[in-house]
């Protein structure tokens, strides 16, 4: 719904710029999303405090590259970080989506990973009640079930009273929302803004990419023109 890219682009230039660092922001935010992912069920079961986790992405992504920081830029980083993520505002391309969705009556929804309080105050942040009931907002750490888990879209599945045929999940994590959402039976519109490519190991493909050739909008359109409706389907969006 954002890019996720410039509030952590900012936390770096204001952290890291002055080292003159031979990095690829972008592979390093790349990285620091593998990392986190890699621990994020050990900050849900209580195993490992979030402080900790967001220290160990940033410290991990930069080591990957060859590059050790210390604990306090770990820190500063995230606290710039914080501060950049509460400036954030809806991509221009999925405002539009956004738009033509709701003025066609279709049902939207948004399902996120992350602490309740911290992914409630993006989705005020980015204002999403325009376009969607609060109902329809469902985050894992209010739930108590994360992607790519099945039993969370099922759960949003029996709520909203969904066919799964008729949903489509937009978002930019392979394994959470490709996966999560194919196992699930809905189908899966992959937002790989960042070149990314499929897992070499997974049974599972997104049925539309979203990239540098495919707009938001394009992948609409085919959507429209497989339903020849505009009313017979949901749309989905994460991540927060």
């Amino acid at each position: 719904l954002y890019d996720q890219l410039i509030p952590f682009e900012n936390a770096y230039r204001a952290v890291f710029n002055k080292y003159n660092l031979d990095c690829s922001i972008e592979l390093l935010f790349v990285r620091s999303r593998y990392y986190s992912d890699q621990v994020f069920e050990l900050v849900n079961e209580g195993k490992m405090d979030k402080r900790e986790m967001q220290i160990y992405r940033i410290s991990k992504a930069f080591e990957s590259l060859g590059i050790d920081i210390s604990r306090e830029e770990a820190c500063l980083f995230q606290a710039y970080y914080k501060e950049n993520q509460q400036q954030i505002v809806v991509h221009s391309e999925m405002k539009r989506l956004l738009d033509v969705a709701h003025s066609l009556g279709i049902k939207l929804g948004i399902i996120t990973n992350g602490p309740a309080e911290h992914q409630a105050r993006k989705v005020k942040q980015l204002a999403l009640r325009d376009w969607m009931s609060e109902k329809h907002i469902f985050i894992s750490g209010k739930l108590g079930i994360s992607k790519p888990d099945s039993k969370i879209f099922k759960h949003v599945e029996d709520f909203m009273g969904l066919l799964s045929k008729e949903t489509y999940y937009f978002g930019d994590s392979f394994n959470n929302d490709v996966i999560g959402a194919k196992k699930s039976g809905w189908k899966a519109v992959w937002v790989n803004r960042r070149k990314q490519s499929i897992p070499s190991h997974t049974q599972y493909s997104p049925d539309y990419i979203i990239d540098d050739t495919h707009s938001p909008m394009a992948v609409m359109r085919e959507i429209l023109a497989q339903h020849n409706s505009h009313h017979k389907f949901t749309i989905f969006k994460s991540t927060l």
